[in-house]
Formats: structure tokens, C-alpha cells, sequence
């Protein structure tokens, strides 16, 4: 573990300057959050359902995902988390947490104290309302999320998510020119959007046969993004962002 530096927090600041406007004391307020940093594997648990925690994490680089585990290991991945995001903000509220929250990716996660982000937010009301705002856009993503569960194609739900991924990316600097790194599985997809794995890897037969995306690598290639937008019936209104792409 280590102490962090500014530079450190700077996928937070871009995320949360993706769907707010903050003013520069409170930029450099977040810049100042204390925060300690961890290497964790990919795989790895970050907090477990019915965990008290004391402190919020935030994703520095890799993925992350919430999910909630069934018997005999069934898993449902609720979200996939991409640098900048703090999956378990809720904890600062909510003091038993309902699900549990893990590594897809290796990741440098940053630990941030609960006091901390409370007097944050007691200080800098925009920084407060950049949270909050943060908050009701989960909200939105897993509306749209059981939207698609419940009446989509497995070809819509599929392609919903990559636009939604590559656009979440992209606002915070690590997609560009329709190619975005894609570190998912198969099993990662199936279990997002309850298909199985050999469901899924048709699906995604089927996109790279029609041309809306590339062959299979570790980056994924948006080929037609029109068509891949029609396809999944996506509509970016539901991820609320103020700027697309980080300056």
C-alpha cells in the first residue's frame, strides 16, 4: 500500500468532470483527498455483501464490477467499472452494503475514507452535487440495464453495452477512434446480461460477421457504430454526461 499523489486522483477528476461542472477550490479539494493505493488481482473481492465499510473505493486503472452471488456460484454482475468510478458510493450513506464488489481486471484501487468525503462534501457543496449527480446516474444505468434483461435481443443487450462501455471510456480519455480495451469474457457478458456463455459468443460471431465490429483481440474495434447503435436500441441520454471525452 501507499499514500497517493494528486496525479493519482486524476481519473476521478476526470470522471466526475465528465457529468458536472466543479469549481477549481473544489477540483483541487478532490485532488487533496487523502487516499491509500492497492495492486489487486484480477478476481479478487474488493468488499463483500454485508460488509461495514469505512471507506469508498475508487477504480484507478483496470475494470471492476458489482455483483450479487447465488447458490452453487451463480453470479449476476449488476455494473462493470472503468477508471474514475466509485462503484460502492452508496457505503457513505448506506451502512451495510447488499452486494458485493470485485475485480475483472487487475486494478490500483484508491481507498478513500468516508470522513474525508463527507467533509468534502460539506465544504464544497458542487463537489457534493457531482456526487450525488454520480449516484442517480447508477440509478439510470441499472434502469436501462433491467430494461434491457427483461426486453431486449441477446444481440440488443449486447450491443447496448459496448456502446455503453465505449462511451464511458471515452469520457474519461482511455477509448478513442471507435477502439476501446475490452478485458471482459465471455462468462463476463453472460453473466451481465443472463445469456450463457455459448449464447454470447455467437452474438459476438454474428456483430464481427456483420461488420459492426473487428475480429476478436484484446481491443475491441467499433466497425459501424450507426448500425451497433441501432442494433441495441442505445440511447446515451441515460448516462447523463456533460462532455463525452475529457479535455
Amino acid at each position: 500500500m501507499g499514500s497517493a499523489s494528486n496525479a493519482e486522483l486524476a481519473p476521478l477528476l476526470r470522471k466526475l468532470e465528465s457529468i458536472a461542472t466543479l469549481s477549481d477550490p473544489a477540483r483541487e479539494a478532490v485532488a487533496a483527498l487523502p487516499m491509500t493505493v492497492r495492486v489487486v488481482e484480477a478476481r479478487h473481492d474488493l468488499a463483500r455483501d454485508k460488509d461495514r465499510p469505512t471507506h469508498c473505493c475508487v477504480v484507478l486503472t483496470g475494470w471492476a464490477c458489482r455483483c450479487k452471488l447465488l447458490d452453487e456460484g451463480r453470479r449476476q454482475i449488476l455494473s462493470f467499472h472503468v477508471p474514475g468510478d466509485i462503484p460502492d458510493l452508496q457505503s457513505l450513506h448506506l451502512k451495510v452494503l447488499d452486494h458485493s464488489l470485485g475485480t475483472v481486471t487487475q486494478c490500483r484501487v484508491g481507498f478513500l475514507p468516508h470522513e474525508a468525503l463527507r467533509e468534502l462534501s460539506v465544504r464544497f457543496p458542487d463537489a457534493a452535487s457531482a456526487l450525488w449527480r454520480d449516484t442517480l446516474i447508477d440509478a439510470s444505468i441499472f434502469r436501462e440495464w433491467m430494461t434491457g434483461i427483461g426486453r431486449r435481443t441477446a444481440h440488443g443487450r449486447i450491443a447496448h453495452i459496448i456502446c455503453e462501455m465505449y462511451l464511458k471510456l471515452h469520457a474519461v480519455g482511455l477509448a478513442e477512434n471507435d477502439r476501446c480495451p475490452w478485458p471482459v469474457t465471455q462468462t463476463d457478458i453472460g453473466d451481465a446480461l443472463g445469456l450463457s456463455n455459448v449464447h454470447v459468443n455467437r452474438v459476438l460471431g454474428d456483430l464481427r460477421a456483420q461488420g459492426l465490429i473487428g475480429p476478436r483481440e484484446r481491443d475491441l474495434v467499433i466497425l459501424d457504430w450507426d448500425a451497433l447503435r441501432a442494433l441495441g436500441e442505445f440511447d446515451e441520454t441515460y448516462l447523463h454526461m456533460e462532455r463525452k471525452a475529457a479535455a
